[in-house]
């Protein structure tokens, strides 16, 4: 297999971020089948590849680059003509396409669907964020009854439910970034998640929700949006409850309802399997199987699949339109 180039803005402490953590815990699985290594191309880092040194090397058909930083994809795949691409799609919704020779791995089904809409014409897998074996029920002590993180929360979040609450049971919020996100799930009964009022002043999507799936995986009670990707795999009055229901007060009275009778969330293992490394190291294998042979056939063969532009959109309708008149007409 051709070796991986996972292609970062860069990987210190003002790059992180869910996207960062998850490109790298994909270079880890990668690392398993293939070699891989990470590459920077907005700062030069020691002890870290560089792209424009990448680039200076000979034979660049060799490797196979792997982008996924939002807004720069289309720079990058611009920059990257005529080399293996594949573009990891976190976040859907950016607007930009990508050339149909791209290969496109997905880490939701809802970013599944989006392209596969948006891309018709081109590979596309899907491939989970992986839950390391690590995010489990610790059995510590739960001194914590709510935990909210503020960023991608919402204003009825922070300034409704959270302020009704506070008063009548111990809520820990957090607005920096902590080194140990899981050992806070596992001090915590319910933790709170509403990011579909942040997606949307984007104009992008929830790419996959990692934050909500560790709580579950720590034990938590989980109340939380079900915007795009979190739907993958949160089901409301099964494995969570739906953030945001109705009315502060209703909310408020189901926290509080959850703490007086609270028990561990125990859903079983099976739940979380799909996500763990043992699952998707032979998943990623099948797709980087694919994605080599498509790289084979691409050196000799051209495209001749038209891609669903707009203006291809545009002739269809009217073709279509013209067709039904016809046919009235033949009546």
């Amino acid at each position: 297999m051709r070796k991986l180039y996972f292609l970062l803005p860069g990987t210190t402490r003002q790059f992180y971020c869910g996207g960062l953590f998850a490109e790298l815990k994909t270079l880890k699985l990668a690392q398993q089948i293939c070699e891989a290594e990470a590459v920077t191309y907005r700062q030069r880092e020691e002890g870290t590849l560089f792209i424009d040194d990448i680039l200076q090397q000979p034979n660049l058909e060799r490797f196979i680059f792997v982008v996924s930083w939002g807004f720069d994809v289309p720079k990058l795949c611009k920059r990257l003509a005529g080399c293996n691409v594949i573009y990891h799609a976190h976040s859907a919704g950016y607007s930009f396409r990508v050339p149909p020779d791209v290969p496109i791995l997905t880490v939701s089904r809802n970013s599944l669907g989006y392209w596969g809409e948006r891309a018709h014409n081109a590979l596309i897998y899907y491939l989970p964020n992986c839950l390391e074996e690590t995010v489990v029920d610790h059995h510590l002590e739960r001194d914590i009854d709510v935990l909210v993180q503020a960023r991608k929360s919402s204003e009825y979040l922070m300034q409704q439910l959270v302020p009704a609450l506070q008063s009548r049971c111990n809520v820990v919020v957090i607005d920096t970034f902590i080194d140990d996100l899981i050992e806070c799930f596992n001090r915590t009964k319910v933790y709170l998640y509403d990011s579909a009022e942040y997606w949307a002043q984007r104009h992008l999507t929830e790419g996959f929700g990692l934050p909500p799936m560790e709580a579950l995986a720590c034990g938590c009670q989980v109340f939380s949006s079900v915007n795009h990707a979190l739907a993958d795999y949160l089901d409301p009055g099964f494995n969570c409850q739906k953030i945001a229901g109705y009315a502060t007060g209703y909310d408020a009275q189901r926290v509080l309802q959850t703490l007086e009778q609270w028990q561990p969330n125990r859903l079983s293992e099976d739940f979380f399997a799909p996500y763990r490394a043992a699952r998707l190291v032979p998943r990623l294998w099948v797709i980087l199987e694919g994605v080599n042979q498509f790289f084979d056939y691409r050196q000799k063969h051209a495209a001749d699949i038209a891609s669903l532009t707009a203006r291809r959109r545009l002739y269809l309708f009217f073709k279509r339109v013209r067709s039904k008149v016809q046919k009235k007409l033949a009546q």
